[in-house]
């Protein structure tokens, strides 16, 4: 069940699309991207107030809310050229991690079965398990892979008593059988966590992690070519999972856990940006947007601007595989081919 408005906020859409009913799949056939909300937040260990996310996410920008964003750099308009719907958000209560995530979980199911892009707006990282296996469900089982920004390698086993929280959600992506551990690269990890215990268990999956040491030797783009590689190995499609944590505190302030010595948010919008025209996208989520702790909107900004990069670089991959034409986006965008 999804309500208007957002659980924690006015009533609106995201930068002002159209709305859609989850429970009515007639009204979003033919989309190309939905937008919902998984405003919960019952999974964090530090500070809470992820459940305002969704709604700070929609409405974080200076510029009219009239569903048209045109990119200067790809020469596309993210919200007009695809089609983009507003699915408001699914129902979560705090108290009730199993129901909240099940409810996620469907809604994000019905979605994706209709071709359409599930594009969801966290909430807490704790999502990421029925953002991804909602998405997985719907394609051949082993064919999806995951892409993943965040300073935390959220493979947690046991944490407070509980299975579920947003230090665990990829042990147990991993452990359903969504997503591969093999074909889960993981960019941005630093810090002091996990423990041995854990890291051992993730070698044992051979997931792929680049931490931000090895990013900086040698250099993001490098790291990302390789990820690639290794994404679209004997899979279809990814799923793209941002913690907005995986940016450093100067750059992403208002969020749970803030860990020093990140990516820059310029890092972040071009990695984005890579991802959603070189590869083949098959739902994504940004998370951990905490406005509690957020500071001029730095952070609700920066989460906005990652969701129209990705909006900016489909419209774009479309248009240029249509075209048979192909542009490296790392490089200006000069004219409109």
């Amino acid at each position: 069940m999804t309500r208007y408005g957002p659980m924690y906020g006015p009533d609106l859409t995201f930068l002002g699309v159209e709305r859609c009913d989850v429970n009515d799949p007639a009204s979003f056939a033919g989309a190309d991207v939905v937008i919902i909300g998984a405003p919960f937040d019952g999974g964090t260990s530090h500070r809470p107030g992820a459940r305002f996310g969704p709604m700070a996410l929609r409405q974080a920008c200076y510029l009219p809310h009239d569903g048209s964003r045109p990119s200067l750099a790809l020469r596309v308009d993210g919200l007009k050229d695809l089609r983009v719907l507003d699915a408001g958000d699914v129902e979560c209560y705090s108290g009730d991690v199993d129901g909240s995530l099940a409810a996620i979980e469907d809604a994000v199911h019905r979605i994706a079965v209709t071709g359409a892009v599930p594009l969801i707006l966290g909430g807490d990282h704790t999502v990421a398990l029925p953002d991804a296996r909602g998405t997985a469900r719907a394609h051949e089982p082993g064919r999806t892979s995951m892409i993943h920004f965040d300073a935390h390698a959220d493979t947690g086993d046991i944490a407070f008593g509980h299975l579920h929280g947003h230090g665990q959600p990829m042990r147990r992506l991993i452990e359903s059988g969504a997503i591969r551990g093999d074909r889960f690269l993981q960019i941005g990890l630093r810090g002091y966590w996990p423990e041995p215990e854990t890291l051992e268990w993730m070698a044992g999956q051979r997931m792929r992690s680049y931490e931000m040491t090895e990013i900086v030797h040698r250099g993001l783009e490098e790291c990302l070519t390789e990820a690639f590689a290794i994404a679209l190995d004997e899979c279809d499609q990814i799923f793209l999972s941002v913690d907005i944590d995986v940016c450093d505190p100067g750059h992403a302030p208002g969020t749970g856990t803030p860990e020093p010595g990140g990516l820059t948010a310029r890092q972040l919008l071009d990695s984005v940006r890579r991802i959603c025209y070189e590869l083949p996208l098959a739902g994504m989520e940004v998370v951990e947007v905490a406005p509690p702790y957020d500071h001029a909107d730095i952070t609700a900004m920066l989460g906005n601007r990652v969701v129209l990069e990705a909006l900016s670089a489909m419209a774009r991959r479309r248009k240029d595989l249509a075209g048979g034409t192909r542009w490296d986006p790392r490089q200006p965008l000069l004219d409109d081919r």
